[in-house]
């Protein structure tokens, strides 16, 4: 699969072929990726296998989960110069946006584990489309972890197909007979509660307040039905406010903005 999306995104960028490298004579050269700032390293191996694909020989200096710094050599790439320079553009941009991901989703992981060891720290669905597997990758070479990377992973009642159906009770029903693992998002703590008593196994809290969710905690426990129920946060939830979210004692915290709104880190290629 991954072999395949990689020959897929070079081939979008050579296309009919790389008209400058072309002029090149096509001596063998050596050249290094190098950080120009620091962060966490993903995406090393897809850029490996890149280069690859153009007969380059390829050195991994710093692995995937690794923290580099600014100004530090993680690759180093040797072959002929137009195969070096027609992957160039293509091996940075999956290597800036994976590792921005894995730093980012580390960011978050380091300030919840502070609080809460049993607190995780998932992505959504809010990726960017053909680049899903990649991004998730990101994300749990950060620290994190994947959730549903499609919808066939597991049955997750959002407030759409609520309304779509009328009743949250008779789709919670008709998942319990396809399933023993499935979520229901809920946005009151009426339908939390509610929820938790038809036995649903993943509550998603989405866009409660931290005081809210605790409100939600203690009525779940005062019925003995929270150690039955993992609990997700969601919505709203960013780098500022996460310890807040971690104090309330949720199972799950899932974070859209470290898929949807990645800041790359910086990489260059230099001959």
């Amino acid at each position: 699969m991954n072999t395949r999306e990689l020959a897929r995104f070079l081939a979008e960028d050579i296309n009919r072929g790389d008209v400058t490298s072309a002029i090149l004579s096509n001596k063998k050269i050596t050249a290094t990726i190098i950080a120009r700032q620091g962060g966490i390293i993903a995406g090393a191996k897809h850029t490996k296998e890149i280069f690859a694909m153009k007969k380059c020989r390829v050195h991994i200096m710093r692995d995937d989960g690794q923290t580099i710094k600014a100004n530090q050599v993680v690759l180093q790439i040797t072959g002929p110069a137009r195969s070096i320079l027609s992957c160039e553009r293509t091996a940075l941009n999956l290597l800036s946006r994976m590792s921005g991901i894995a730093t980012a989703t580390n960011q978050l992981v380091r300030q919840v584990k502070k609080i809460s060891k049993k607190t995780d720290i998932y992505s959504t669905r809010k990726t960017a489309p053909g680049l899903r597997f990649f991004d998730k990758e990101a994300v749990e070479i950060g620290g994190g972890r994947k959730h549903r990377v499609t919808l066939s992973d597991m049955i997750m009642i959002k407030d759409n197909h609520i309304a779509a159906e009328g009743s949250i009770v008779e789709l919670i029903r008709r998942a319990k007979k396809r399933a023993k693992v499935f979520e229901v998002e809920v946005d009151t703590f009426s339908d939390a509660i509610l929820a938790a008593t038809l036995g649903v196994p993943i509550i998603m809290l989405d866009n409660f307040s931290p005081d809210l969710i605790k409100k939600t905690i203690k009525q779940l426990e005062r019925m003995h039905l929270r150690k039955n129920i993992r609990l997700e946060a969601s919505g709203g939830i960013n780098i500022q406010n996460i310890r807040e979210f971690a104090k309330t004692g949720v199972d799950m915290i899932s974070v859209g903005s470290i898929t949807n709104s990645v800041k790359a880190v910086d990489f260059s290629l230099e001959v």
